[in-house]
């Protein structure tokens, strides 16, 4: 017969609690609904900023250009063969730069 110890599962409970990381992560994420010419339509990024990165499959990134209320126009920096209509799109976060010295000054 097996003894079961209150105090022993406690401990136990109270280990895996104790461990549980609790981190949430948001992420932003759309459908593509069109995608031609080497320019995207993407609904569902709400919360995306002109300028910023997104991110389809196979690391194909882009920039969200035009923001309208439905959905988002974003050019490709890539070639669009591997994009389909309904893929996923990921907001990253980052607007695009590109670093600049003095070197570029009056250019």
């Amino acid at each position: 017969m097996v003894t079961i110890r209150p105090d022993k599962i406690s401990s136990i409970i109270r280990k895996h609690i104790e461990q549980y990381n609790n981190e949430v992560q948001v992420v932003n994420i759309g459908t593509a609904l069109y995608v031609g010419n080497g320019i995207s339509r993407i609904h569902g990024l709400d919360k995306v900023m002109v300028g910023e990165l997104v991110e389809f499959v196979d690391d194909i990134v882009g920039i969200a250009l035009n923001l309208e209320s439905d959905n988002v126009g974003a050019v490709l920096m890539s070639d669009d063969l591997m994009i389909q209509e309904g893929s996923s799109v990921r907001a990253i976060g980052k607007i695009a730069q590109i670093p600049v010295s003095d070197a570029y000054l009056g250019k």
